[in-house]
């Protein structure tokens, strides 16, 4: 292997690297995002709206994002406030990064003076670039579950919230709103957006809660705004509907929870099972030496 092939090799990997770091590297907030989950487009999942600036240096990921084969989870992204061209350079990134990390060993090998066949470093990188293609959608799809949760938590505690204050003789877009000015977490801040957005639009808060529920695919939100539009079209009193079903979604998670802690003990079964069986080898391999040595 030239020189020149060594140094452009190196000059590749360093390169990845200093990408990924710069992807990886948290960054100060931007006002654009924060502007534009108040304002969201209404076209729909992922549309963009003509005329909105693009982030800086994400023109080239955006246009990728629009021609790249498979799915984009637009829903989920939306839920953890990233920006699908921030995806698509994560996995453009990793991508890089698994092309050239197998070549790192090669390029010290060929300093050495020992002989490099590329070939090997070569099918390596394009199988650990295929490896790390997918890994933003895993972690992507892994935070979105976790953050759903906690909505759902969050959203039981506001149902709640809701009930009590209408309970109050209350009006019920009213109620909505004081019950989420309570909470400071991001899934209030996520109720509070959709609700400021629907007054401000002179909207039905309750289609805000649909929209953002369907937006974000969040069953419980969907749930909430049709309880509430029955007490708007009927007149009905929703307490106990919303006390039930505030107490129903706990259950819910509760039994989740419960299952998942149940799976994650039976996980820890498997090492101390694993520590029995070598223990025993150990104790029985000098009897088993002895008898063959005889």
């Amino acid at each position: 292997m030239s020189l020149t092939a060594l140094i452009l090799c190196g000059a590749a990997a360093g390169g990845g690297v200093a990408l990924l770091v710069r992807e990886v590297t948290p960054s100060a907030p931007r006002l654009g995002p924060a502007l534009r989950r108040l304002d969201p487009p209404v076209a729909g999942l992922g549309s963009r709206q003509p005329g909105r600036p693009q982030p800086a240096g994400g023109a080239w990921a955006g246009r990728l994002a629009e021609r790249m084969p498979g799915r984009i989870p637009r829903a989920d992204l939306d839920l953890l406030h990233q920006s699908p061209e921030q995806f698509v350079t994560n996995k453009v990134a990793l991508a890089l990064l698994g092309l050239l990390v197998p070549l790192v060993p090669s390029v010290g090998w060929a300093l050495m003076g020992l002989p490099v066949f590329m070939f090997i470093p070569a099918v390596a990188g394009v199988l650990l670039a295929a490896v790390l293609w997918f890994v933003p959608d895993w972690a992507v799809a892994t935070e979105a579950g976790k953050a759903r949760t906690e909505f759902a938590h969050a959203a039981a505690a506001w149902m709640d919230l809701v009930a009590t204050r209408m309970a109050s003789n209350v009006a019920a877009d009213q109620a909505l709103e004081d019950a989420a000015r309570i909470g400071n977490g991001w899934a209030f801040t996520r109720i509070q957006e959709a609700l400021l957005r629907a007054r401000t639009e002179k909207s039905s808060p309750w289609q805000a809660l649909a929209d953002l529920g369907t937006q974000l695919h969040l069953p419980v939100l969907n749930d909430v705004a049709d309880i509430m539009r029955l007490s708007s079209d009927d007149g009905a009193s929703v307490y106990d509907t919303l006390r039930n079903r505030a107490k129903s979604l706990t259950n819910e998670l509760l039994t989740a929870e419960a299952a998942r802690a149940n799976a994650d003990s039976e996980k820890l079964h498997t090492p101390a099972a694993l520590l029995a069986v070598i223990v025993m080898i150990a104790m029985a391999f000098p009897a088993v030496l002895n008898i063959f040595s005889i």
